[in-house]
Formats: structure tokens, sequence, C-alpha cells
């Protein structure tokens, strides 16, 4: 059994996925934006992932932009049966690499044709639909009238499942009075834990959810208690930061990302690491002291 096995699988929908995927979105160039600085290595960890079992990438093909997208079909295909490609749109990258909305209809239409050719694929297995009303966390507004642009592009056969990100209980409840929502992805870690509750409740009606930064994010997660307790059982604090999200919910599904042959091994190894009760303890007050000193 691989290290990734150990970690079990849950369902995207009708689609059966690892718990431990892989996010490709540090493929790109510096912030997100441009080519990587070494190609070749781009496609080696790609490829690497999938022969080590991975059958979940998440991406977007406004990382680069295009980038990411292309880099995985020239790595991945012809894709093997059970791979589980997704992909989030509604927004765009200007020339100076800065982040913008692109919500129109003919913007999410044109989004969804980028992905399917720059991916080559006909269909595209989940497109992530991530609010724009808080750019860097959730914000309360209305998503219907773009969610509903998703919706005909999946009638059309287009995209098979439709999921949210960066968004509310509120916008999740919306979403689903317009089509199935298959996933949730937000940012959550061991230090931002706003979603504990949401979680929870996804999880009662099967609904994965996928932490983006489940790391820390550009800057990686920096806590004494985590580092001690990654010293007791001999594991990186990387390591055992998603040891600690593989178990605090079965519906978490997690996409670290990297660049690197040596991290990728290093985060994948992660599944088979079992945390004891005093460590998951240790762990879980990290949270409050963020919350206290934050």
């Amino acid at each position: 059994m691989s290290n990734i096995e150990q970690a079990g699988n849950f369902k995207i929908g009708d689609l059966s996925v690892k718990r431990m995927g892989y996010g490709a979105m540090q493929l790109a160039g510096p912030g997100v934006f441009g080519p990587p600085k070494d190609r070749d290595s781009a496609i080696r960890v790609l490829r690497k992932a999938v022969e080590a079992g991975v059958n979940h990438i998440d991406t977007s093909d406004f990382y680069g932009p295009h980038i990411t997208n292309r880099l995985i079909r020239e790595a991945l295909r012809p894709y093997q049966d059970d791979l589980v490609i997704v992909t989030k749109i509604s927004a765009k990258r200007g020339d100076d690499g800065s982040w913008l909305p692109a919500l129109s209809a003919a913007e999410l239409t044109s989004a969804v044709h980028d992905n399917l050719r720059n991916l080559g694929i006909d269909v595209i297995d989940v497109v992530n639909f991530r609010s724009m009303h808080g750019l860097h966390g959730p914000a309360e507004g209305s998503i219907e009238e773009q969610l509903s642009v998703l919706a005909k592009l999946q009638q059309q056969g287009l995209i098979r499942h439709i999921g949210l990100s960066n968004v509310t209980p509120t916008q999740i409840e919306e979403g689903r009075k317009i089509c199935d929502i298959v996933c949730v992805q937000n940012q959550y870690n061991l230090a931002h834990r706003d979603d504990d509750g949401l979680i929870d409740s996804l999880a009662a009606d099967g609904i994965p959810y996928v932490p983006f930064f489940p790391l820390g994010g550009f800057s990686p997660l920096q806590s004494e208690a985590l580092s001690q307790v990654a010293r007791r059982l001999d594991a990186t604090p990387m390591q055992v930061a998603l040891a600690w999200l593989l178990q605090r919910s079965a519906n978490i599904l997690l996409i670290p990302g990297t660049s690197s042959s040596e991290h990728l091994t290093q985060n994948l190894a992660a599944a088979s690491l079992k945390l004891p009760v005093d460590a998951v303890a240790d762990l879980d007050g990290i949270a409050v002291q963020s919350a206290t000193t934050g």
C-alpha cells in the first residue's frame, strides 16, 4: 500500500479520489505569473505525483495565466482514466500580474473553453466558481448570476461537476439551489480555522472540503508547538500540518503544491503519518493561540 492510499478515498460527486492530491499553482513563475524557472522540473513533478498514485490535481487557467494547464497537458496527456482534474474560474491576470475579476457571462464561458483547450480535454471534471466578493477571504454577496452561467455550461456537457471556492455558508446554500455543489475550497489550516463549523456541516452531507493554503500560504506556518510535535514524531512540521488536516475530518481532501520533487515526496508521506491524541491536542492549541495574538 502506498503512502497516499493509507489516507483513503473520498468522492467528489461521482468521482473517487485519493484524499492526498496535488495543487499545481506553484508550477507557474513567481507570484503565480509567467513560466516556471525550470520547465523540465515542473514536468517531472507532475509525472512523479501521478506515478505515486495521486489522482486529484487542482489547477486553474489563471495560474500563469495558461501555464499550469499547458504543463499538465504536456506532462500527463493522455490522461489516466481515474485522474480527476479540478479547475477554478472567475478571475484573470493583468499584464502586471494583478488579479482581476472576470465575472461576466462571456468571461466565464471563455474561461471554461480556455481550460478545455489548454488541458486538451472535452469535458472538465470539476469547475470551482471562486467568489470575488472577498479577495483574500469569503465575503457575503450573491453568486446566483455567475453560477447560473456555469449550470448552463454543465447542461451543455462541458462541465461534469460544479464546486465553490472562497465562499460563505450563505453562498453555499444559495449555490445548492441552483445546481449540485460537489466540493468547497476555502482557506483552512492549523492556524486559520474559521471554517471548523462549515467542515462539519459539509461532512454531514458527504461534500468534500478542500483547504487551500493548507501549509499557511506564501508564508509557511510558524509555530513552536508545531515544531515540537514534529520533533517528537521524527517528521517535518509541514508533514505534521498535513497529517492534522487528514485526521481533522474524513471529508477533507488535500492539494498541497510544490515545484520540488523532494518536497512532493515529503508531502505525500504525510498521508501515512498518524498523530497520537496528545499531539493533536497540542496542535489544536495553535488556533487558540493565533486567535489570542492575532
